[in-house]
C-alpha cells in the first residue's frame, strides 16, 4: 500500500505555485511515491474522539485546479506524516487546530513541526532565547517605554508579534505626531504587545534566511535584499532574493539554534539573520526553499525528506 502524507496549508488557490515552499514539499512527496493530500485547518475535526482531515488528494502540485477534487475523510493517524504548513497569524483558529493535532499525535499521528512547540514559541520572541545573538530588543505595550527605547537607539523597527512577510513593520527615526499615532494603533492603545528592535544598517546587504533541517543549517542561504528606498528585505514586501553560501558566523548561530530546535522536535525551521544578529526563528511555515533551489539547483526539501 502506498504511504499517504498530509499537508495542512492555506487555501490551495492562494499558494504561489512557482514560489511556495509547501508546493515544493508536495512535489517532492509525490516524486517519492507518496499519495499526497492537502487540507486547511478548518478541514480538521474530531468525531467520536478521533481526529480526521477532510482532505483532497493532489496528483500534480503544479496545478492550482484542486477545488473540484472530492474530499476524503481520513484519520490523521492513517497518514505516515502530517505537515503543518499554515501561515501565521497564530490566532485562535490556529491554536485550536494545534490542539486537534496534539490529540491526533496521541492517536498515532506523526506531525511536523510538533504542535506543542508551535504553541510554545512565538516566532518573534523565540529568537530572544539566544540573547547573545539578538539585537537590542524591547517587547511591550507601554508607549512610554517604547519612546524611551527610541531615545536610546535613535532609529528603531517596530512590528507586531503575529505578523509575517514584512507586513506592518515600520521604521521610526523621529517621534513626530504621525509616529506617535502609529504607536497607539500598533499597541491597540497600550493593550497589545509589540516588538521593538534597534535598526540594523546591515539590512541593506540582506536579511538572510537560513533553513535549519533536522537541526543542521543548509549550506545555501537566501539574502533578501531591500529594493529602492525600502528597508524591508522580505520577498513578500518587494525584496530581491539572492542565494549565497552560508558564512562561518551564520553557521555558528544556526548550529546553536538547530541543537535547541531538535530538542523541541522542530525539524524544519528558517532563521533570519541581519549582519551579526538573529532576528527571528520561523517554525510555522518557513519559506525560501524554492528560491534557493531555483538559483542553485540544490533542493533543501530533498534533504528534508531524506531525514524523515
Amino acid at each position: 500500500m502506498t504511504d499517504k502524507v498530509l499537508f495542512i496549508t492555506d487555501a490551495y488557490k492562494d499558494l504561489n505555485i512557482k514560489k511556495d515552499t509547501s508546493i515544493l514539499m508536495i512535489e517532492e512527496a509525490i516524486s517519492l511515491g507518496f499519495k499526497s493530500f492537502q487540507c486547511e485547518i478548518n478541514d480538521l475535526y474530531i468525531d467520536e474522539g478521533i481526529v480526521y482531515a477532510a482532505s483532497r488528494e493532489i496528483f500534480s502540485a503544479g496545478s492550482s485546479q484542486v477545488e473540484g477534487i472530492s474530499k476524503q475523510e481520513i484519520r490523521l493517524s492513517d497518514f505516515k506524516f502530517s505537515f503543518m504548513r499554515k501561515d501565521p497569524p497564530v490566532n485562535e483558529s490556529y491554536i485550536n487546530s494545534l490542539h486537534l493535532l496534539g490529540l491526533a499525535e496521541k492517536q498515532g499521528a506523526v506531525v511536523f513541526n510538533k504542535p506543542r512547540s508551535i504553541k510554545e514559541f512565538n516566532e518573534k520572541i523565540f529568537a530572544l532565547h539566544f540573547k547573545e545573538f539578538t539585537p537590542k530588543t524591547l517587547v511591550t505595550s507601554n508607549i512610554n517605554k517604547i519612546e524611551n527605547f527610541f531615545e536610546l537607539h535613535k532609529t528603531i523597527i517596530i512590528k507586531p508579534l503575529d505578523g509575517m512577510g514584512g507586513a506592518s513593520i515600520y521604521k521610526i527615526d523621529e517621534l513626530n505626531e504621525e509616529n506617535k499615532d502609529l504607536l497607539i494603533k500598533m499597541t491597540n492603545s497600550q493593550q497589545t504587545h509589540i516588538i521593538c528592535q534597534e535598526f540594523i544598517e546591515d539590512i541593506y546587504d540582506g536579511d538572510f534566511r537560513i533553513l535549519i533541517i533536522h537541526g543542521k543549517p543548509f549550506h545555501k542561504t537566501l539574502a533578501r535584499i531591500p529594493q529602492g528606498d525600502s528597508f524591508k528585505g522580505n520577498l513578500a514586501a518587494g525584496g530581491r532574493g539572492e542565494a549565497r553560501d552560508i558564512s562561518d558566523y551564520q553557521k555558528i548561530i544556526a548550529e546553536k539554534v538547530g541543537e535547541y530546535l531538535m530538542k523541541k522536535h522542530i525539524n524544519f525551521a528558517g532563521i533570519d539573520v541581519i549582519g551579526k544578529y538573529l532576528t527571528e526563528i520561523n517554525i510555522t511555515s518557513p519559506t525560501c526553499a524554492r528560491e534557493i533551489f531555483d538559483q542553485t539547483g540544490l533542493n533543501p526539501i530533498k534533504e528534508y525528506f531524506k531525514g524523515l
